[in-house]
């Protein structure tokens, strides 16, 4: 079943067979929770195939790149890094192309808007920071695939399916091709599908890899301390242990704003009570942090995602290639 028909699914259940006030919206977080609910089964059953098979191939249809200059076994993204540098003015300002392309997105998939947060703020900044990450990182294509992997273990808390990246792709180049005008071309088209897509097949398999595991850790709130105004030091504890090391990171959700993530270090070493410390200043363009440190408190149900390295070796911060952390 595709996440679209999952989707219809879940709506039809919440409605059928219920008395619909006037101006009555089937509760979204409920929606979205039963949707992650039936992912889940679906990632059972590839669980269990995967095991029954090992050697099988994850499915989908993006594979990996196409060959392109450094020819079929090779891919050269240095050449591409360049390709797409010296023409990055074509669609430039990036937030306009990304403007363009959510608006692609959503009138062809309306079902996709449910796993945004409401605000796409926040999301649109950090996919443009996300296509920079790629852009200055191509020519590096082996380290910049295993962040991706790591990546797309982290998607999974989100509900993203390979199907996502499809039509991704599919939104992409229409906001390419509408931002460039005549100008584009598809030599440089066909570079920006490989570079997509070699952050997609990395994250698809980084997904696969990762079926053993829960996509987010349920937690709740065991104490929340005000140290002035804006900072809050948070403890949390996970039903199921969470298996981080000190200097991890981890994105946190909290009901109050559904599908909306945030990073947060986590401020102590794994401790025997499975506790785990987050120090979370309020920034006044950030809705999440205002509800984590003024609106949250003991007893509050929070999520985690997986536990994640901080990036190193770059000098732009990481933000999701494909469909970013929201």
């Amino acid at each position: 079943m595709h996440a679209e028909d999952l989707l219809t699914a879940v709506r039809n259940t919440a409605t059928s067979g219920k008395a619909q006030p006037e101006n009555h919206q089937v509760n979204q977080h409920d929606t979205y929770d039963t949707y992650h609910a039936l992912v889940a089964r679906q990632d059972a059953m590839r669980l269990r195939r995967q095991l029954l098979a090992p050697a099988r191939q994850p499915a989908g249809h993006l594979t990996g790149p196409p060959a392109g200059p450094g020819g079929p076994d090779r891919y050269d993204g240095a050449a591409d890094q360049q390709l797409i540098s010296r023409h990055l003015h074509l669609v430039s300002p990036l937030g306009q192309l990304i403007d363009h392309l959510y608006d692609a997105l959503f009138e062809r998939h309306p079902y996709l808007r449910g796993l945004f947060p409401d605000s796409m703020a926040f999301q649109r900044t950090h996919l443009e920071r996300a296509f920079l990450y790629l852009i200055d990182n191509l020519h590096q294509p082996d380290e910049l695939a295993a962040f991706c992997h790591r990546l797309g273990r982290d998607h999974r808390k989100l509900g993203v399916r390979p199907v996502h990246y499809e039509v991704f792709e599919a939104a992409l180049v229409e906001a390419l091709r509408g931002s460039a005008g005549t100008q584009w071309n598809g030599e440089l088209e066909r570079a920006w599908l490989r570079m997509l897509r070699l952050a997609v097949t990395a994250m698809v398999a980084g997904a696969e890899q990762a079926l053993a595991e829960p996509p987010y850790w349920n937690a709740v709130v065991t104490s929340h301390r005000l140290f002035g105004p804006d900072l809050a030091v948070v403890h949390v504890r996970t039903s199921e242990p969470y298996p981080y090391r000190a200097g991890q990171y981890a994105n946190l959700q909290t009901p109050l704003l559904p599908q909306a993530w945030r990073p947060y270090a986590i401020a102590c070493a794994p401790r025997t009570d499975g506790q785990l410390e987050f120090q979370i200043r309020r920034t006044g363009s950030d809705d999440v942090s205002e509800a984590l440190v003024a609106h949250t408190g003991v007893g509050d149900p929070l999520r985690l995602g997986p536990p994640q390295d901080p990036p190193t070796g770059s000098t732009t911060t990481p933000s999701s290639p494909g469909l970013a952390d929201q």
